[in-house]
């Protein structure tokens, strides 16, 4: 059970004294500090009190007399100059709101009623209106108008006798009535003009509900409570249904509208059911404490009154959050009125003649109170009750979450205090700049000065928060022994936590808060305290990761505030991040250069430790070495003093030379280093780092510098020659049965290839080089297919031959050198070779008979036959020539074709072309210019060899390539089928 608290507080009595008792209670708002209240006493007498809440002092002003019975139950009608509806000894009475005139009694039909309600419709409520716009006055019109209403059984249309021709809603008012076995739903007229006139029609009558003691009608639904249960009776239908049923042994029944939510409570002795307009449960049942006499509703608070106690629940959970005494025990039945039409603030109860005023505490007040008691979940439980309910504006809440967390803050409860920051949308992350850094510092002036409630001390360093914190837990403890009663933390009290882990608690919650508060839109100032302040707190937390993934992000921190502070503490790693993130990038290398250098003294992990590097999106381990090279490499790709990659190049190259290949050939750079510049500050030794270079400045940035081209050429070109001599070696090694090694292999390769396809395909892929300069290299070495194609590129046909087809042996490549040169002497000439290698090498029978095999059809038979070696064997070679000179005989008949064919297709064109030119075309007095429609007649015309006639004007016009139809005879020719060879 929640301990109470003061929702509403005591304003006004007001006491009739010994002539009568309180039976009916009404308040009718009519300003901002005065309120109407309708008094209906047991005598039958109607009241009318005067409630000034500014001064709460209470008036009577007049009074009347309905009947000697006792008045039941109380209904204003209208705002200003209104009437007031009472039932007593089952009349309905009306009187004016002031209560000047006597009352008028309405008859007719409407007697021995034991219950009265009015009709209620919620908000957007699609519900039947009852009020027709227009009806006649005629008694059919009306029946055939409450027929399409009542569509249920055992419905009665009655019409009273005062029906109006036409009405209009203001005046005009629909209740629900209950007399004995019956229900009506009637319509009470009443005209301001006309005084206390008024009269009612009868809309519909429901029969076989009895024994009705409580009803409220909702839209389109009657709930009625009987002796027996609760039933819900349609007003369009009449149909009714039971909701549940009252035990056999239970109080009387009693119905409350909410109108907050438009729901019903229904009271079953002491428990509550909420049910909405068809008559379903909504959420829990409400139990209370006793069995109430009244119900009320108070914002979302629901108020029973009973025995003499008044009784404030929450209407969520149905916690009793306020108990006030007004009356002694067993003073008889309390009744309940509250300001439901005005601001919900007022409340008036009744004990036999007395009569008591409660006004709802602010919920300022209320929450001052629960913080002052340090109830803060309390607090924070109104507070969100406030918000659903729409009681507060998005400022205040901001306001209260702000002023909360303060105060959860200064009491140690760290967490919860950063909880309610959050939640606060108005507080600026500013505020809490003094609990991490002393005043004054640089961000003193970018602390807003809000004022709260005063309830907590003024911000500073948690240092100081946590030890006045301590001592008031020590206090309170003190003053508690001493039998004093002191709002304390009881977790704290009984378990105090050690300062340590308070301090640990506040920066682990503060840094929660300031870690969310970087994605909001901020100022540029407050942007760098949040990075910078995060960076000490990090600091003091020893999250070094987070330390590093800060200051290696887009951060606003200040480098003078961090500067010192990290490189005492040893977080240089930290240190050369924040540099490069803020464009010194000079210092941040020297960081990353002194890392490489004095790793294993301290200042680095251990060689053989690995640390985590984010490589293309993906998270590699590299050594500390190569971790910071990574970080060097990374900075000088980005545009920065074209100084510092010639600077750092050399040692970044000597832990990885992929990470100088990075830094040289990035694309990001705005300004180009010069090829002489890289090359002179690369150790001479890194060929391959300035090979890698070469070959980017040649095939990604087009460099056409032929110097440039011969230089990449004569380094290939003398990394080709170590790597043959390498190669030599290691195989008179193993001829020796000695183990060798292969100098070369290294565990980093910057290229997929090795050195000499690399070399051969530049050779071959690039014309600016100068050849003889990388012949006069290589000269003497074994490089023959190089050799090749430099020879080739100078021109020399005879070298180029001899190296294909003698030295390297790859005929094919030989005979495709041939083919290239397109000349029969090179195919001579190659089988020359073949035949006669020369320097002792024997014949290259196969070789030539290859060739005369693939190519025999391009040489002459006579001078092959007078290059073969009679040493050749007769049977190698008879095929060959034989194929050969069929060969030949074929060519020379296919050309005999050919040349034959050809010259009848030129004989059968001409010949169709003289029969195209000498067709007639006969022309009469009808016949018209395809082109202008003139009449040809004896004119000159001309005919186009698509069979289109025109006049001889038109003709000169058109040209003779282009008739009328638009066709371009040069660009289209035009074939017919005549015109081919038939014969």
């Amino acid at each position: 059970m929640a301990k109470s608290r003061a929702v509403v507080e005591l304003i006004a009595r007001f006491d009739l004294g010994s002539e009568d008792k309180i039976r009916a209670l009404s308040l009718s708002p009519i300003s901002d500090s005065q309120t109407l209240v309708y008094l209906g006493t047991f005598s039958g007498s109607l009241i009318l009190l005067s409630l000034d809440t500014s001064t709460n002092i209470v008036s009577r002003l007049a009074s009347v007399s309905l009947s000697a019975s006792p008045v039941e139950s109380i209904f204003v009608l209208g705002e200003e100059r209104g009437k007031v509806l009472a039932l007593c000894n089952g009349y309905l009475f009306l009187v004016d709101s002031l209560l000047s005139q006597p009352a008028k009694r309405l008859g007719g039909l409407l007697k021995g009623i034991n219950v009265v309600a009015r009709r209620v419709r919620g908000r957007d409520s699609s519900s039947t209106d009852l009020l027709p716009s227009e009806v006649s006055s005629d008694s059919s019109s009306s029946k055939k108008f409450l027929q399409l209403l009542g569509a249920g059984n055992r419905v009665n249309d009655v019409k009273g006798k005062d029906f109006r021709h036409e009405r209009v809603h203001q005046g005009h008012y629909v209740f629900v009535v209950a007399i004995s076995e019956r229900m009506l739903l009637i319509e009470l007229q009443c005209d301001e003009k006309e005084g206390l006139s008024g009269s009612f029609v009868v809309l519909k009558e429901i029969l076989g509900i009895g024994g009705i003691k409580t009803l409220v009608w909702l839209d389109d639904y009657v709930i009625a409570g009987t002796v027996k249960g609760y039933s819900l009776i349609s007003c369009v239908t009449g149909q009714s249904g039971v909701i549940f049923t009252l035990p056999n042994v239970s109080g009387p029944p009693l119905l409350k509208l909410l109108c907050k939510e438009w729901k019903v409570l229904l009271l079953v002795d002491n428990v509550g059911v909420v049910v909405d307009t068809n008559g379903q449960p909504i959420g829990g049942s409400l139990v209370f404490r006793r069995r109430p006499d009244s119900v009320g509703e108070l914002s979302f608070y629901l108020v029973t009154v009973g025995d003499g106690k008044m009784e404030i629940h929450q209407k969520k959970l149905g916690a009793c959050v306020q108990s006030v005494s007004f009356g002694p025990e067993g003073c008889g039945p309390s009744l309940l009125a509250a300001d439901e039409a005005g601001d919900g603030d007022l409340l008036a109860v009744t004990s036999l003649s007395k009569l008591i005023f409660y006004r709802r505490v602010p919920y300022e007040e209320q929450i001052k109170d629960l913080l002052r008691k340090k109830r803060y979940r309390e607090a924070i439980s109104l507070v969100e009750e406030l918000d659903s309910q729409g009681e507060i504006s998005k400022e205040m809440l901001s306001f209260l979450h702000a002023q909360i967390g303060y105060l959860l803050l200064f009491d140690l409860r760290f967490e919860e205090a950063v909880n309610q920051f959050l939640k606060s949308e108005k507080m600026e992350p500013s505020e809490v700049f003094p609990f991490i850094m002393r005043d004054p510092n640089r961000w003193s002036l970018v602390v807003p000065r809000n004022r709260y409630w005063g309830l907590h001390p003024p911000p500073a360093p948690f240092e100081d928060v946590v030890d006045n914190g301590l001592l008031a837990i020590q206090r309170a403890n003190f003053l508690r022994k001493a039998g004093m009663d002191t709002p304390i933390d009881e977790e704290f009290f009984s378990n105090p936590p050690s300062r340590a882990d308070l301090l640990d608690s506040a920066i682990k919650n503060i840094t929660r808060y300031l870690e969310i508060s970087r994605e909001k839109d901020l100022t540029h100032p407050v942007m760098e305290g949040i990075d910078t302040l995060l960076m000490l707190l990090y600091r003091a937390l020893n999250r070094v990761e987070d330390m590093e993934n800060l200051a290696s992000s887009d951060n606003n921190c200040v480098v003078e505030e961090l500067e010192t502070l990290l490189t005492e503490s040893g977080h240089l790693r930290t240190l050369a991040f924040v540099y490069a993130s803020k464009g010194m990038s000079a210092k941040a290398l020297d960081i990353w250069r002194l890392f490489t250098k004095n790793y294993s003294s301290g200042l680095w992990q251990d060689s053989d430790d690995l640390v985590p590097y984010l490589h293309d999106n993906e998270l590699i381990r590299l050594s500390g070495k190569e971790a910071a090279a990574a970080e060097a490499a990374r900075i000088l790709e980005e545009p920065c003093d074209p100084e510092l990659p010639l600077q750092h190049l050399s040692w970044i190259s000597d832990i990885n030379p992929l990470f100088a290949i990075q830094v040289l050939t990035s694309d990001k750079r705005t300004e180009e280093l010069t090829p002489e510049q890289v090359i002179q500050a690369i150790d001479p030794k890194k060929v391959e780092i300035i090979q890698r270079y070469f070959q980017w400045l040649i095939e990604e940035r087009d460099y056409t510098d032929p110097q440039l081209h011969t230089s990449y050429a004569l380094s290939l070109a003398r990394s080709a020659l170590e790597c043959v001599e390498v190669q030599n070696g290691i195989q008179e090694a193993n001829a020796g049965g000695r183990e060798a090694h292969d100098c070369n292999v290294r565990s980093i390769s910057l290229f997929e290839s090795d050195v000499r396809e690399r070399l051969q395909t530049f050779l071959q892929s690039s014309d600016l080089y100068d050849p003889e300069e990388i012949l006069d290299l290589i000269e003497g070495s074994e490089l023959w297919l190089e050799k090749a194609i430099l020879n080739r590129r100078i021109g020399q046909e005879t070298l180029v031959l001899q190296i294909l087809a003698l030295k390297l042996e790859d005929y094919a490549a030989a005979e495709q050198y041939c083919v290239e040169i397109g000349r029969p002497d090179a195919f001579m000439q190659l089988l020359d070779m073949y035949l006669d290698p020369q320097n002792g090498k024997e014949p290259m029978f196969k070789a030539a008979v290859r060739l005369l095999h693939n190519h025999g059809e391009s040489l002459d038979p006579l001078q092959v036959l007078e290059k073969l070696s009679p040493d050749m064997p007769l049977k190698l070679a008879s095929d060959t020539i034989l194929r050969m000179l069929r060969a030949r005989v074929h060519h020379h008949r296919q050309g005999q074709i050919v040349h034959n064919v050809s010259r009848a297709l030129d004989v059968d064109s001409r010949l169709a072309r003289l029969e195209e030119r000498s067709r007639h075309m006969q022309i009469t007095d009808e016949s018209l210019c395809d082109s202008c429609y003139a009449r040809l007649g004896t004119k000159l015309f001309a005919m186009y060899p698509d069979d289109t006639i025109v006049c001889y004007k038109c003709y000169r016009r058109l040209g003779e390539s282009k008739s009328v139809t638009g066709r371009d005879f040069k660009r289209d020719v035009l074939i017919k089928p005549g015109w081919l060879v038939n014969r």
